[in-house]
C-alpha cells in the first residue's frame, strides 16, 4: 500500500511524496518532492552520532519566517546513507502521513 506523505506550513505545501523514509519517527522527504523555493539555508548544524552532520534550513512561507524549521543530511554516515539529501520537518510543520 502506497501512503501519499504531505509537509505543509502557513497554508503551504512543503513537500508531498509517496516514497517518504521514516526515522525516530521522523519522515524524510525526498529532495526531489520538496519546494525548495520555500527553504533558505540556514548556518545551524548538528550532529548525529549515527547519521552525521545535519544541515538546517529557515521556511519563508508570505513573507513569515519558521527558523530551522527543516533540515537535511546532504553526506550522512553510511548508516543513514539511505537518507541522502532527504528533508525532515518539525516546529509546526503539519506532516500528514
Amino acid at each position: 500500500m502506497v501512503i501519499l506523505a504531505i509537509a505543509k506550513w502557513n497554508g503551504v505545501v512543503l513537500a508531498e511524496s509517496e516514497s517518504v523514509k521514516e526515522i525516530e519517527g521522523n519522515l524524510y522527504f525526498p529532495p526531489e518532492s520538496v519546494n525548495k523555493e520555500y527553504l533558505r539555508e540556514s548556518d545551524t548544524r548538528s550532529t548525529c552520532p549515527w547519521k552525521g552532520l545535519a544541515h538546517y534550513f529557515d521556511i519563508v512561507v508570505n513573507g513569515e519566517d519558521n527558523n530551522d524549521a527543516a533540515w537535511s543530511y546532504p553526506e550522512p554516515k553510511e548508516a543513514a546513507k539511505e537518507i541522502t539529501g532527504h528533508f525532515a520537518f518539525w516546529k509546526g510543520v503539519e506532516v500528514i502521513p
